[in-house]
Parts: structure tokens; sequence; C-alpha cells
């Protein structure tokens, strides 16, 4: 089977450290807030800032702000 270079380019996006540590911090504050560890609140905080980051990131990265 052979994978198109724009699935490559999204495969590799995917795999960047900024990438796996926003998947892996919306999985376990998700994993604490459904088994009750942290309540809503506290998680709906959590993931407004680790998404806002990786997001602020992705803009300016995309608008050439990149130092």
């Amino acid at each position: 089977m052979k994978i198109s270079e724009g699935t490559k380019v999204t495969i590799q996006n995917l795999l960047t450290v900024k990438s796996v540590v926003t998947i892996l911090l919306t999985v376990i504050f998700s994993y604490l807030a459904v088994v009750g560890r942290i309540s809503g609140e506290q998680f709906l905080t959590i993931f407004s800032v680790v998404i806002a980051f990786y997001f602020g990131t992705q803009y300016q990265k995309n608008s050439g702000g990149e130092e």
C-alpha cells in the first residue's frame, strides 16, 4: 500500500512533540475527570489552557511569527 505525500506530512505533523503532549494531556485529564479525581471545572480550566497554547503556537507558526 502506497501512502500519499499529503498523508505523510499529516502524520509527521501529528507526531511532533507538541502534538503528542497535547493529545496525552487531553487523554489523561479526560480520564481523571471521568473517574472523578478532578472536577469538571478543573478539567475545563486545564483543557482550555492546553488547547489555547497548542492552537496559539500553531497560529503563530502559520502566520510567520516564529522566532
